[in-house]
């Protein structure tokens, strides 16, 4: 059984692309059962030829960027796959500076197999987890004390296994030493892929490149606010798109509306109790 660590990957805090990975935002994917060209099609990503090593794989995106005047809303971005032994069978790698947006169509490219996911978004920076089996997300999270999907639990003997501070219930384990966890998330992957990353395998690989376009944004339903402050104050407010819908639909009607402007004239009495002269 592979018994790899967080420590087994404390290379990536001295790794020059680690740390381009996690300034400009990145996610990586690794899928079960499909070859690179099927995976790119599945996210109808557009080909653009071979990038050898990640070297390639930045000025093919880099060259994207260019094109679109880098334009900074503009989520369309270059990602290279390449295939790679593991558990089970063979495997996709697909590296994406992305920002962390991560790959379309995860969880339909898991039926049938496995994905796993990993990424930084470059800016708080946020760092997600992802495990999706058969068409069905099983596992995701922040901070592996707070975990949902369909089997948020499955996962935390594997998360002990390799570093991450949690009691066998899965809560934050306070007595338990600190880890890296972005080392960690790759101990973890290695565990549920059987591939092994490293620094060289990502930056020596010959990948095949497709522009990933932008995707279209999902349709929302509601807005929640939920914080508590410094002193555990709790503020809970929901909303509704309809409420949303209708609230906005008063405050155009009230900007369009005519501005009135009255005066208020004195009255007959009050002029003649006046001074003369006043």
């Amino acid at each position: 059984m592979n018994s790899v660590t967080a420590q087994d990957h404390s290379w990536i805090r001295t790794s020059q692309l680690i740390r381009h990975m996690r300034e400009s935002g990145y996610t990586l994917t690794l899928i079960r059962g499909r070859s690179p060209r099927e995976v790119l099609h599945a996210v109808e990503a557009e080909p653009r030829g071979i990038g050898e090593g990640t070297a390639g794989l930045v000025e093919a995106d880099d060259a994207h960027r260019a094109e679109t005047g880098y334009d900074y809303w503009d989520e369309s971005y270059v990602a290279g796959a390449f295939s790679a032994p593991g558990g089970n069978g063979d495997w996709t790698v697909v590296l994406g500076f992305d920002g962390g947006l991560g790959l379309p169509r995860v969880e339909t490219l898991s039926e049938g197999g496995r994905v796993v996911v990993h990424s930084s978004n470059g800016g708080k920076p946020i760092h997600l987890f992802h495990w999706f089996e058969d068409g069905e997300l099983r596992t995701t999270f922040e901070g592996p004390s707070a975990r949902d999907g369909s089997t948020p639990d499955e996962l935390v003997p594997l998360l002990r296994a390799v570093g991450f501070p949690l009691t066998p219930e899965g809560e934050h384990d306070e007595s338990a030493p600190d880890v890296d966890g972005k080392a960690a998330v790759f101990a973890l992957a290695e565990r549920l892929t059987g591939v092994r990353v490293t620094e060289s395998f990502l930056r020596d690989a010959t990948y095949e490149l497709g522009l990933v376009p932008e995707q279209p944004a999902e349709e929302w339903t509601g807005l929640v606010i939920d914080i508590t402050d410094a002193n555990g104050e709790r503020l809970y407010k929901e909303w509704t798109y309809a409420e949303i819908a209708e609230a906005s639909e008063r405050a155009r009607a009230a900007a369009d509306a005519p501005v009135v402007i009255t005066y208020n004239d004195p009255s007959p009495m009050d002029l003649s109790a006046r001074e003369p002269g006043e």
